[in-house]
């Protein structure tokens, strides 16, 4: 038990050293996150506003072919009109002209909704552009900035992610599971020690008789408070000795 103990310490304190590396960057990576989910944003208005305008004009375009179509028929109908026989034929090219004309005006309204819709469209896409410009030069600088950071400290991150991984194959299942569940809750902090008789994690009193429990050293024991996991002080000097 005093093994498992100690081998949860270890993990804590290799977790502590990269969450100070990961703390060097500051907030460059947040801002570099942000900056990809405004861009993000950006592009997909701009491309949804870019399709819009292409479906249209594939519209203008087969409603300006209809026209011509109705165009067609009118002539047709008209050329018609002087070779009748009767009234009734003359009413009813007449009326296939009059349908002809109504269609080709409702066509012609489509049509200039169109463009004038396409070029709302292309006001706004035009507005976008700088701004989304502006954001992919901040994105470029703040990922050169954060690259550099990365790169001064990437060998020591490279090893110490080495030492966790062999920490961390050497963990129980059930106690790691419990351990990455404490610290995602707990802002990193899943194990704490016993400090002038409280938790180092949320600073309350441990009870007298819980400090002796713990410091058998012989399974595993939860703030009551906090829930982190609980070392003696005697775990925790002998790991840092032998480091």
């Amino acid at each position: 038990m005093e093994n498992r103990l100690k081998i949860l310490y270890q993990l804590q304190l290799i977790d502590d050293e990269l969450d100070d590396l990961e703390a060097s960057r500051g907030d460059l990576p947040n801002m570099v996150r942000e900056l990809e989910a405004r861009i993000k944003t950006f592009q997909n208005a701009v491309e949804e506003k870019e399709q819009e305008i292409i479906d249209a004009k594939e519209k203008q375009e087969k409603n300006e072919a209809e026209i011509e179509r109705f165009l067609e028929n009118q002539k047709k109908y008209k050329s018609q009109l002087f070779s009748v026989r009767n009234n009734r034929e003359y009413d009813a090219l007449n009326k296939e002209i009059d349908q002809a004309e109504s269609q080709i005006k409702k066509l012609e309204m489509e049509i200039e909704s169109i463009k004038v819709n396409n070029q709302k469209l292309e006001r706004e896409i035009n507005e976008v552009k700088p701004e989304l410009e502006e954001l992919l030069v901040e994105l470029k600088d703040k990922e050169a900035d954060l690259k550099q950071i990365v790169k001064s400290t990437e060998k020591e991150e490279t090893k110490k992610r080495e030492e966790r991984a062999q920490i961390e194959a050497q963990v129980r299942k059930q106690d790691l599971s419990s351990y990455l569940r404490i610290r995602k809750a707990k802002n990193g902090k899943a194990v704490a020690t016993i400090k002038r008789s409280a938790c180092s994690g949320c600073h309350n009193i441990v009870p007298s008789q819980r400090q002796l429990e713990i410091r058998k050293n012989n399974r595993l024991f939860n703030c009551e408070y906090c829930g982190r996991i609980l070392v003696s002080t005697e775990i925790s000097d002998e790991v840092l000795k032998s480091k």
